[in-house]
């Protein structure tokens, strides 16, 4: 009975080592992408974009390959803030193929796909606007606004279909600023300010 009291006594280090280098190490890399992501919504809530931006990067190079909804929640919220520090083209390139991904796989979270939408169609807008400042042609930013409007349009339905009235009201007043935008002549809009968040 020692005999088997000692040697199960002289494996533990083993077995804690295994755990430690197999499935310790997944858990250590969540615990790390866990923190980061603390780290985010610490930043978002100070407004604090730069480092959104940042911190976002490190989470997602140390997130599992195997998460991947928590990977699009990170990607969404990193194009989100890279709107606000004047990096647009890139975020509207980021949020296009996110939404391209949520709308391919069948397991997308619906609430995540159109938070995706309209965060996308939001960078449409933006994009339509400074197409137009810097003298586009109407066929270079008519399908951005476009696109933007039908989204708009969707999310709106979705939101009543849903019972939210308040998510509708606002999707319809995105809808009905992306319309003016396209309508508006271009030294009318010349003598606007630059749209913000």
């Amino acid at each position: 009975m020692r005999i088997y009291l000692l040697l199960g006594w002289l494996l533990l280090p083993i077995v804690a080592l295994a755990f430690h280098l197999g499935p310790g190490q997944e858990r250590q890399t969540l615990d790390d992408a866990g923190r980061l992501l603390a780290q985010v919504e610490r930043h978002v809530a100070a407004q604090e974009w730069d480092a959104v931006v940042e911190t976002c990067d490190e989470a997602l190079k140390v997130l599992p390959k195997d998460r991947v909804a928590d990977g699009h929640r990170i990607v969404l919220e990193r194009a989100k803030a890279r709107m606000l520090v004047k990096q647009l083209p890139v975020a509207h390139g980021e949020l296009k193929g996110l939404v391209d991904d949520l709308v391919a796989d069948s397991a997308t979270d619906p609430a995540l796909l159109a938070d995706a939408q309209a965060a996308l169609a939001n960078a449409e807008y933006y994009m339509t606007w400074l197409m137009r400042l810097e003298g586009k042609s109407k066929e270079e930013w008519e399908p951005q606004i476009e696109a933007s409007r039908q989204t708009f349009r969707l999310l709106a339905e979705q939101a009543e279909a849903a019972g939210d009235e308040q998510l509708a009201k606002r999707h319809r007043e995105d809808l009905e600023s992306s319309i003016r935008l396209a309508r508006m002549d271009l030294t009318e809009l010349q003598g606007l300010p630059l749209p913000s968040q």
